[in-house]
């Protein structure tokens, strides 16, 4: 069968991917990223300690998912994309000016309520503006970049954060991340947005330019929240998406946050920790660039990346030794991948208004699993170490694949979308 090509404005789309790269470039350009756990750990917090400041974050990110993206479906996205690094900064210049415990608690509750603030704002944003444009199907594509670019920015995070800290300590390390979160908001504002108008008769919608910054939308907060709980409890086929999400992304959700420790371990000296950690991202950078190849993975073959990447994990933890950072690298491709494609499957499948609310149910799951991820992380590490907890995290991902497999549900992706042809 012969594919429908659409002619999308080449400006159009360039516009939007570009400023999504550069802000999620901009938004991972974190210097605290590869040490922060560090100064954690120099400041006399245990692993049970610093696990439970993970978990307030993942607690504060559950309370208000949902609502902030109920509230993304009635205001302007482009504005909580411009709030959230802000609060991210300010919890970065708290770290590092008053480190302690209750710090590090009210930081990760502002760094909570950032993450709340973007998830599903970003994705409804991003395809809705593609779809509006006609360009629904480069979706997979184009967050797969853009998580690339996020990965970007981390790595070069990873080569800076020595120098520097070597150079100014803490402090000029605090001061680059909330540089790097400042510039972020402003790379928002150039965010386009269109929005669909609801009409009073139910009728079809068409786009319109999106309400104002911080203007109220025609529909209320809590009718759009209701219309995105009714949409993913009424379809099944949007429900096991929304739940496929949090299966994939909690668990190397959580992992990425102990690798600097699980480097550590082997050895190395504090000061080639972010080196080591530069596979892993890397792994990650490739997983989002393969999304566009990836797209029409069945459900065989998407359980089989799943058992890939579980495989890796437990092969880099269990060696002890630097040099399993190359596994690890893998095992981190395999599960950027598997994310992306989840992400790309629930967007296709959510048709309704509420997009950025039913996007933030799956993001409240994946916040749930990650408290408790966290809880049993912290238990298999006080009693096997690091590496132990890694390879116990394998577990789960050999399960999702055995469960896609004997459910015998349609494929990973949605369908294949018409293709996609841009022009000038």
């Amino acid at each position: 069968m012969t594919l429908t090509r659409t002619r999308v404005p080449d400006t159009r789309v360039r516009r939007l991917s570009t400023t999504l790269y550069c802000y999620l470039f901009l938004d991972d350009l974190v210097l605290l990223y590869p040490v922060y756990v560090l100064l954690f750990s120099d400041t006399g917090l245990t692993v049970g300690q610093i696990s439970g400041l993970f978990v307030l974050w993942s607690v504060t990110a559950v309370l208000l998912e949902v609502p902030s993206g109920a509230w993304a479906d009635t205001v302007s996205r482009r504005l909580l994309l411009c709030l959230a690094p802000l609060l991210t900064g300010a919890c970065f210049a708290l770290w590092v000016l008053v480190p302690s415990w209750w710090a590090f608690a009210l930081g990760f509750v502002l760094w909570g309520a950032a993450g709340a603030l973007g998830s599903g704002a970003l994705e409804a944003l991003v395809y809705t503006e593609l779809d509006r444009l006609g360009a629904a199907g480069r979706y997979a594509r184009t967050m797969g970049r853009a998580r690339t670019a996020g990965v970007l920015g981390v790595l070069a995070s990873l080569g800076l954060a020595g120098p520097v800290l070597a150079v100014g300590g803490w402090p000029a390390v605090g001061a680059a991340s909330v540089l790097a979160g400042v510039l972020a908001a402003a790379v928002a504002t150039r965010f386009p947005e269109y929005r669909p108008a609801a009409p009073a008769d139910g009728s079809s919608t068409v786009p319109v330019p999106g309400p104002p910054d911080g203007a109220e939308a025609e529909v209320g907060w809590w009718a759009s929240l209701r219309t995105g709980l009714a949409e993913a409890r009424a379809d099944r086929r949007v429900r096991a998406a929304v739940l496929l999400v949090p299966a994939v992304t909690a668990l190397w959700g959580i992992l990425d946050e102990y690798t600097p420790l699980l480097a550590r371990d082997t050895g190395v000296p504090t000061s080639t920790v972010p080196l080591l950690l530069l596979p892993v991202w890397l792994g990650m950078t490739v997983g989002g660039l393969l999304a566009p190849t990836a797209e029409r993975l069945s459900t065989r073959g998407y359980a089989a990346l799943l058992a890939l990447a579980a495989v890796a994990l437990a092969g880099g933890a269990v060696v002890r030794h630097p040099g399993g950072f190359v596994l690890l690298g893998v095992a981190f491709c395999a599960l950027q991948l598997a994310t992306v494609l989840a992400d790309a499957r629930l967007q296709a499948r959510i048709t309704g208004p509420g997009r950025a609310t039913v996007t933030s149910l799956a993001g409240m799951g994946t916040d749930l699993a990650m408290i408790v991820a966290y809880g049993g992380y912290a238990l298999v590490a006080a009693t096997g170490g690091h590496a132990m907890a890694f390879a116990a995290a394998a577990g789960p991902y050999l399960l999702v694949a055995a469960a896609l497999l004997v459910s015998g549900r349609s494929g990973a992706v949605p369908p294949p979308r018409p293709s996609v042809e841009v022009v000038s």
